[in-house]
């Protein structure tokens, strides 16, 4: 995904446990949602963005709020605000 503000990547090491991934469970939902969203294409159902502009601040990629908004809509945090302070929360 070039262009794109770029996520921290969740097999980065850290201290404890040694990737960030570790501390999602198997059984999370957010693990089908990612799943889900990375197999769609996003481009033939009318996302726009999909190609990143070569001028200007990069944005973020389509897929990853769609990830946010299904989550969003799954857990009923229905509000931005909330969702920006969700995707802040510890994963432990």
């Amino acid at each position: 995904m070039k262009r794109f503000v770029e996520g921290k990547d969740r097999r980065q090491g850290v201290l404890l446990p040694e990737y960030l991934d570790d501390w999602v469970s198997e059984e999370n939902p957010v693990r089908a949602i990612e799943a889900f969203v990375d197999e769609l294409d996003l481009g033939s159902l009318g996302f726009s963005g999909v190609e990143p502009a070569a001028t200007g601040r990069p944005g973020y990629h389509p897929g990853l709020m769609l990830k946010l908004y299904v989550y969003g809509y799954i857990n009923q945090v229905p509000s931005s605000r909330k969702l920006e302070r969700e995707a802040g929360r510890e994963v432990g």
